[in-house]
């Protein structure tokens, strides 16, 4: 039988199991428009599986789900103007035996320092957080929370009867004798003076103005949002320094925007330190972060406890030998974990345009940044 086929060699055929197949010649044009139906397909399902597992990136609300891409570098930039706040207190105490009948008419002036059988001294020191907010001309002005800095000026502790009710003889008088709060990024020895403190509200706003500010002290850069817009779950970072450490979270809104102070509830595992932490909410993906308020306090339980005159930094006592020394009662919290409250942002600004006056004859002019807030 005559070979029907080419003499030249076909590069579209091929033997399969010794039989010659013929395969059909197709045109380098119709290889061409084929590739791209196929490269248009794919295209076309990622970006309606795009719109599929992200449903709510373009709602305008806050987002409940977890950021769809890397956001390291925005979180290191705005940690930058998340600083570890510092305050040192110190007291002079005076002591006093019951058979003085010392009370509070009698503190008028100063002769009740001499009636006293002792004279001591103690001082504490707590650390929080606090956020750049303001840097202008060398105007430095920092947002944070008011229990870190709250020491009063006299602390007068009482003695209590056989019924162990207090009576009104005075055991001891605590005279403040120093208070820095500082921030040891800043120029010289970073203190901070009391602009305007709400103590119910836990908000409080410090400045000074400093020579040769460096372009190192970052402000906070990013926008102010509603916290009265968050939902239940609502997705947040928190940023703060629990423990000492600057440290990123993340946790989820319960509760919130209750009341005309707009305190909401987080999730969020912290330790001492985290006060004054910033809470920031994502709208319609990252790097959309807005600025929704600040963490404030964390769930505890607190006890009297006994401690000895000296604490273990100033002192190692051998556990061996009975402590022969005077003994103090303290307060001791316990933390409840994952409970932690939020002062919102409505609050915070509310603050500053009710003080308006105050911030500007400080020199701190704070309008820009709660713009979306007037």
């Amino acid at each position: 039988m005559k070979n029907l086929l080419p003499k030249t060699k076909n590069p579209f055929q091929s033997k399969s199991h010794g039989v010659l197949l013929r395969v059909p010649q197709i045109s380098n044009y119709f290889l061409v428009l084929t590739l791209l139906s196929v490269i248009f397909t794919v295209s076309s399902c990622q970006k309606a599986t795009y719109k599929t597992v992200y449903p709510t990136l373009s709602d305008g609300r806050y987002d409940s789900e977890f950021p769809y891409r890397n956001c390291s570098s925005e979180l290191d930039d705005i940690s930058k103007s998340v600083k570890k706040l510092y305050c040192l207190v110190e007291y002079d105490r005076y002591d006093y035996d019951e058979s003085d009948a010392l009370k509070i008419k009698n503190l008028s002036n100063n002769s009740f320092k001499k009636l006293a059988y002792n004279k001591g001294f103690f001082s504490e020191s707590v650390h929080g957080t606090a956020t750049i907010i303001y840097n202008v001309s060398g105007f430095v002005a920092v947002l944070t929370c008011a229990h870190i800095i709250d020491y009063p000026d006299t602390i007068i502790s009482y003695f209590v009867d056989e019924h162990n009710q207090k009576t009104e003889i005075i055991q001891s008088v605590s005279l403040k004798k120093k208070q820095l709060n500082f921030i040891r990024d800043l120029p010289g020895d970073g203190t901070l003076n009391l602009i305007v403190a709400d103590n119910t509200l836990d908000v409080a706003f410090l400045g000074n103005k400093f020579e040769n500010v460096s372009e190192n002290i970052r402000t906070f850069s990013y926008s102010t949002g509603k916290a009265e817009k968050l939902e239940w779950g609502s997705f947040v970072y928190i940023m703060g320094y629990p423990a000492g450490y600057q440290m990123v979270t993340r946790g989820i809104v319960s509760n919130p925007y209750t009341g005309k102070k707009g305190e909401f509830l987080l999730d969020a595992l912290f330790n001492t330190g985290i006060s004054g932490g910033i809470v920031l909410a994502v709208k319609d993906g990252v790097p959309n972060f807005e600025l929704v308020g600040i963490a404030k306090t964390v769930s505890a339980k607190y006890k009297n406890v006994l401690k000895p005159e000296k604490d273990s930094y100033e002192e190692i006592f051998n556990p061996n030998v009975p402590y022969t020394g005077n003994l103090y009662v303290k307060l001791e919290k316990d933390i409840n974990y994952g409970v932690t409250f939020a002062a919102s942002i409505e609050a915070i600004s509310d603050i500053y345009f009710d003080n308006k006056s105050e911030f500007t004859r400080q020199g701190f002019f704070l309008d820009s940044f709660f713009k979306s807030k007037k």
